[in-house]
């Protein structure tokens, strides 16, 4: 069972774990044992809450499908269980991350020393610049 927060978690009833072969470099391991892991989570099969889902099937992101399914492939450990803990901390990671609250800014005046800052940077700047014209040659 995956806690998200009080009111939402996933049991693991709702995940769907395969073990498969991983790709890549390691061997006789690689070629004889099934060691990554396929994990898929239905989100709107889930008992998440409605916030969740909401959150996560509006969300643009690589893991999540269009039909609102979730695919994470754990192989960068050599144990399945090691891969098995990685992909259910992925998910967990993913879902706290898309359904961040963000907080949000309330309009406020700048202060007087702000403003003293921009207009003596300003009074810099058209210094410098009137510099930069042509010289002038003064009369004898």
């Amino acid at each position: 069972m995956i806690v998200l927060s009080r009111h939402a978690t996933i049991p693991d009833s709702e995940l769907e774990l395969t073990a498969i072969r991983a790709q890549g470099n390691g061997g006789q391991n690689v070629n004889k044992s099934s060691t990554a892991i396929h994990l898929r989570f239905d989100i709107r099969a889930s008992s998440l809450p409605e916030f969740y889902k909401e959150r996560l099937l509006s969300a643009s992101h690589h893991l999540i499908t269009p039909e609102g399914i979730v695919i994470i492939k754990a192989q960068e450990y050599r144990s399945q269980e090691m891969n098995r803990e990685a992909a259910l901390k992925r998910l967990e990671n993913l879902i706290q991350e898309l359904t961040v609250v963000e907080k949000t800014r309330r309009a406020t005046r700048p202060t007087l020393a702000s403003k003293k800052r921009r207009l003596e940077g300003k009074a810099r700047k058209a210094t410098t610049k009137s510099l930069r014209g042509k010289m002038r040659r003064v009369p004898d």
